[in-house]
C-alpha cells in the first residue's frame, strides 16, 4: 500500500457523507470506483498531471504507446491474479519482457506500479514523494508512457505505468 499527499482529488465517489473511522479514530479510505465515462479521462488526466511536472524540471512531455499501455495492462490484471504488487509476471516474466511481448521496440527505461484504493492523481502524488519513482517520471530521456489499471469489484485498484524512450 502507498501513501502520500495528494495531487488533486478528482473522480473521486464519495460512499457517505460522514467519513467511516477505522479503530485508530482517522478516516477510512473511500473507495475509488471508476465508471466507464470516467475510464476514458483516467489516463489524459494522468498523463497531463505527469507532463506538468515533466515540464516544471524541464523534460519533454511523454505520449501515450499502445504497446507500453497494453504492456501496462496486462500487468495491472496480473498483479490483481497474483494478490501481490510486484514487477514480474506470474510466469516469472520481467517488465522488459513484457514490453517485448507486445511489440515496443523502443527501451524500456521504467515501471512503475501500485495496490490501492487511491485515485490516479493520489497515485502520482505518492509515486512523486519517492525519489526512486520521481525519477522514472522525470526521466529526461522518456518520450512515451504506457499506463493502465485493473479494478477489483470490491474496489482494490492495480495500477501500472511504463516509461520509455
Amino acid at each position: 500500500m502507498i501513501g502520500g499527499a495528494a495531487v488533486a482529488l478528482s473522480g473521486c465517489v464519495a460512499t457517505s457523507a460522514e467519513p467511516r473511522l477505522g479503530s485508530d479514530g482517522k478516516p477510512l479510505p473511500q473507495v475509488y470506483v471508476i465508471s466507464g465515462a470516467e475510464a476514458a479521462k483516467i489516463p489524459y488526466r494522468l498523463l497531463d498531471a505527469v507532463n506538468a511536472l515533466r515540464q516544471a524540471k524541464g523534460a519533454p512531455a511523454l505520449n501515450f504507446n499502445a504497446a507500453l499501455n497494453a504492456a501496462a495492462l496486462t500487468h495491472a490484471r496480473d498483479m490483481s491474479v497474483q494478490n501481490r504488487p510486484w514487477h514480474f509476471g506470474s510466469d516469472g516474466s520481467s517488465p522488459l519482457v513484457r514490453v517485448q511481448r507486445v511489440g515496443y521496440t523502443g527501451q524500456l527505461l521504467g515501471e512503475l506500479i501500485s495496490e490501492t484504493y487511491q485515485t490516479e492523481l493520489e497515485t502520482l502524488s505518492a509515486w512523486m514523494a519517492q525519489p526512486d519513482t520521481r525519477e522514472v517520471i522525470l526521466d529526461a530521456r522518456a518520450r512515451e508512457a504506457g499506463f493502465a489499471w485493473f479494478q477489483e469489484p470490491g474496489g482494490k485498484i492495480w495500477w501500472t505505468m511504463l516509461t520509455g524512450g
